[in-house]
């Protein structure tokens, strides 16, 4: 059987822009960054926790780097393979990149399933929060990103994170 869980949803603004985010009594569902189509439909009363998780975000792009590994993720919409590639995803701080490759090898997968650890970190509902902006191509190399503003979007959260330095990849 199948629950459903009441979601609720709430834009809020920050440095980098209006970002949005989706919860339900499990936990987080969704997160949003600038120029995703996500209206706000809050009834105004937020639970302390989604405050707390909104607080962080908005110092986050003011430059006071923040680790959302201790967020409450509700993974249940996604694969056990996502599940695993998300988990290991939070492991990578800010200020670090690594790649694909290394990430594949993380889960106990090897190199071989390092495009399918792309296309998982691709469809990440949490952008952001759980960090697929960190993770380059096996050259170092910024790739897709499927957030608004693609890999501009990447570009500007490793910058923000002062990763620059890091965008030649870390070895595996």
């Amino acid at each position: 059987m199948v629950h459903f869980h009441r979601m609720n949803v709430t834009s809020f603004p920050t440095s980098f822009g209006l970002c949005a985010i989706t919860w339900n009594d499990q936990g987080l569902t969704s997160f949003h960054l600038p120029g995703d189509k996500m209206a706000s439909a809050s009834d105004g009363t937020l639970p302390d926790w989604i405050a707390a998780t909104i607080a962080r975000v908005q110092r986050h792009f003011d430059g006071d780097l923040q680790d959302f590994s201790d967020l409450r993720f509700d993974f249940s919409r996604v694969t056990s393979f996502q599940h695993a590639v998300y988990a290991a995803a939070l492991a990578v701080k800010a200020g670090e990149t690594r790649t694909y490759g290394w990430l594949s090898k993380t889960i106990g997968r090897g190199m071989s399933a390092s495009r399918a650890v792309g296309v998982a970190l691709g469809r990440n509902p949490w952008p952001l929060l759980i960090p697929c902006h960190r993770f380059l191509g096996a050259n170092g190399k910024l790739t897709g990103f499927s957030a608004p503003g693609g890999i501009e979007t990447k570009r500007r959260l490793l910058s923000l994170e002062s990763a620059e330095q890091f965008v030649a990849y870390a070895p595996l």
